[in-house]
């Protein structure tokens, strides 16, 4: 067991907004950096206190009924302990699978719930304890949870190069790869830099500004913000079966507005991604409330998204936060 008292701090058990990892487009090398696995799933922190066992979103909203195994499986925490990790849906080929989390939780092979930091333990913060002895401590609370649950995983680091991982990484369809500095504070709410996100795999969350209707919907129009202004990406018609557009379109109806949302539109130069002034004359908008992962092979030049795919709704993510990547 690793030394904290030293430096940890008596508190409360209570949401903590979690600590976020900046996108880069190179990891950084050398001893100073841990890294692991990106888990396409979501993300969730799992505490315990006297009154029993509490599940929370990145945003603070409570999950505990939305997975009863996983808060289950939390029971067996140390008491006053609070957790950071993923929520991922495990699918029939024993892959992560974000839509089967999504859409089809109920055929899932397993839900499980990877823990990759320990912000609270017995009553005492740890958010001013470095990661490597914070990563010592969640080490020994999953070992002793395995005795009990196999819901409850560690997000294992990975004694590799980024060079390395990249192809790992890509074989199993992973996300991408976290690096995270060893000496590292857990900052609350911040990006400040000391963990990185390095995607591997193109997918990342994009606002819902409108749709094309064709019984009930022909395509999602996406974006993301730039500073206030949000500005039009794509439009997603890859991804959906009729049972989901049925389910996505309904969830659509009442946010419905007059304005449309996107900052760039209507686009002077029409290509096979653009939205001209014609074209949007056939386009449903929406208030800027719901946010779609989307799954895409490239940005194109003028700032679009080339062979886009719908994965799934994130109610996760705000979208004020959703900025590309």
């Amino acid at each position: 067991m690793p030394k904290i008292n030293k430096i940890a701090s008596a508190e409360r058990l209570q949401f903590v907004e979690p600590m976020y990892a900046r996108s880069v487009q190179q990891l950084p090398e050398g001893d100073a950096w841990a890294y692991e696995c990106k888990l396409d799933g979501y993300r969730c922190l799992a505490g315990k206190d006297s009154m029993g066992v509490t599940l929370w979103s990145r945003r603070g909203n409570v999950l505990t009924r939305d997975f009863p195994l996983i808060s289950h499986a939390a029971e067996h925490l140390p008491p006053d302990t609070l957790l950071d990790g993923e929520l991922v849906a495990i699918d029939a080929n024993g892959r992560i699978s974000f839509n089967v989390l999504q859409h089809h939780r109920s055929q899932a092979q397993a839900v499980l719930f990877y823990a990759f930091d320990v912000i609270m333990h017995r009553g005492r913060s740890l958010r001013h304890v470095p990661l490597e002895t914070r990563r010592e401590l969640l080490a020994d609370v999953i070992r002793d949870l395995k005795t009990v649950t196999p819901l409850i995983c560690l997000s294992e680091t990975i004694d590799a190069t980024p060079a390395e991982l990249i192809p790992l990484v890509k074989e199993f369809s992973f996300e991408g790869i976290i690096a995270k500095r060893k000496d590292s504070c857990y900052e609350s709410g911040k990006r400040s830099g000391a963990w990185l996100k390095y995607k591997v795999n193109r997918a990342q969350s994009f606002v819902i500004g409108g749709y094309t209707p064709d019984n009930p919907l022909d395509a999602l129009i996406v974006g993301y913000f730039e500073g206030d202004k949000l500005m039009f990406a794509s439009k997603v018609r890859n991804g959906f079966v009729p049972r989901l557009r049925r389910e996505v379109c309904a969830k659509l109806k009442h946010l419905q507005t007059d304005t449309c949302p996107f900052a760039n539109l209507p686009e002077k130069k029409r290509t096979q991604w653009a939205l001209t002034r014609e074209e949007m004359k056939n386009c449903v908008w929406l208030k800027r409330q719901l946010v779609a992962q989307i799954q895409f092979t490239e940005w194109t030049p003028d700032a679009h998204l080339r062979h886009s795919k719908f994965v799934g709704l994130r109610d996760d993510k705000d979208p004020r936060e959703v900025v590309r990547e």
